[in-house]
């Protein structure tokens, strides 16, 4: 369920102790204690070693395509390009029709459009059996941009038709400790989420990790983007190295389950960039379920945003079904 901006604002106004202002929230935010980075790999790479049998293999393979974010946000990206990616995204597997659907196809906001059109009756909410429509704004990758831009660029995908909204905050804004503005972005950016119904599309909000430098920022950057009303809390653009990582992924998971423990309400994980392997994608799986809950392992909750990794589940429940690995051209060229 997405979260509303009143219910958010009057969260963030009991956490941090009366008005949401840069004081009261570096107050908060620098209170929270740091992280022990040491330990936080170590668990990491111990969750990372957790081994799975055949048949839970097989289900873990179907899972990671059902929490898919497939995308494509490169600037050759066209109509023709969008077609054939969510062609993809409702038969990933033309030649096994018990292979699931991904969660939602990922693209720039122009693209909104192609893709809704391209869904027609298969856009819809993932767990339901659709498929959504992410759209990335507010200037991605860079975030370099007047809010007024960023909010028109929002609400523009928004009016397309997108079911998501993948933003970006001001990293610079962050590191240099103006959280107020980083927050109020993130209230208006939510708020520009709104459709003419009064819904709002999901927000994920991308805190760039890989230019955050460590882990107490990347915590500190979980719980502001959470505090704003973020819906998800995603690792990274794909555009900046270093992308998701488990330790990363890990330490903004807790911050979920801090969350949830402390509100009751359920925030969502998108770790995104250079996750390519069924093996790897399976360690975020175990990562997830240790430390939030295998109830967490829906669309709603959990997401990977990939281009690659499809392919090489495919190629890998491929192998499980008939016991070898079929030729080069068994998955299409992304």
């Amino acid at each position: 369920m997405t979260i509303d901006t009143l219910t958010a604002g009057a969260l963030a106004r009991n956490l941090v102790g009366g008005d949401v202002t840069d004081a009261n929230l570096r107050r908060y935010l620098e209170g929270i204690p740091g992280i022990d980075a040491v330990g936080l790999e170590q668990r990491a790479a111990s969750l990372g070693t957790r081994s799975i049998k055949t048949t839970s293999k097989a289900w873990a393979l179907d899972r990671i395509i059902q929490l898919i974010d497939l995308t494509t946000l490169e600037g050759a990206d066209t109509p023709g390009k969008v077609r054939s990616l969510v062609a993809k995204a409702m038969v990933p597997d033309a030649s096994d029709p018990t292979t699931p659907r991904v969660a939602a196809v990922c693209v720039y906001g122009d693209m909104v459009g192609d893709a809704v059109t391209a869904l027609g009756a298969s856009h819809g909410d993932p767990d339901h059996g659709g498929i959504s429509v992410a759209a990335v704004a507010t200037a991605f990758p860079s975030g370099r941009a007047s809010l007024a831009v960023k909010l028109a660029d929002t609400a523009d995908a928004v009016s397309a038709g997108a079911d998501e909204i993948d933003m970006v905050i001001d990293r610079g804004a962050f590191l240099s400790g103006r959280y107020g503005l980083v927050y109020d972005q993130i209230v208006a950016v939510k708020e520009a989420c709104r459709r003419a119904d009064g819904s709002f599309a999901h927000l994920k909000v991308i805190l760039e990790t890989g230019e955050l430098n460590t882990y107490d920022n990347v915590r500190r950057a979980s719980w502001l983007s959470i505090l704003a009303g973020g819906d998800f809390i995603k690792t990274s653009t794909g555009k900046v190295a270093p992308a998701a990582t488990l330790p990363v992924t890990l330490s903004m998971l807790e911050v979920v389950r801090d969350w949830h423990r402390l509100t009751g309400q359920k925030i969502g994980v998108k770790p995104a960039g250079g996750i390519r392997s069924s093996k790897d994608a399976i360690k975020y799986l175990v990562t997830v379920a240790e430390t939030v809950g295998e109830e967490w392992l829906t669309p709603h909750l959990f997401r990977f945003g990939a281009s690659s990794l499809l392919n090489d589940v495919l190629l890998q429940r491929q192998k499980l079904t008939t016991g070898h690995y079929s030729g080069a051209d068994y998955v299409t060229i992304d």
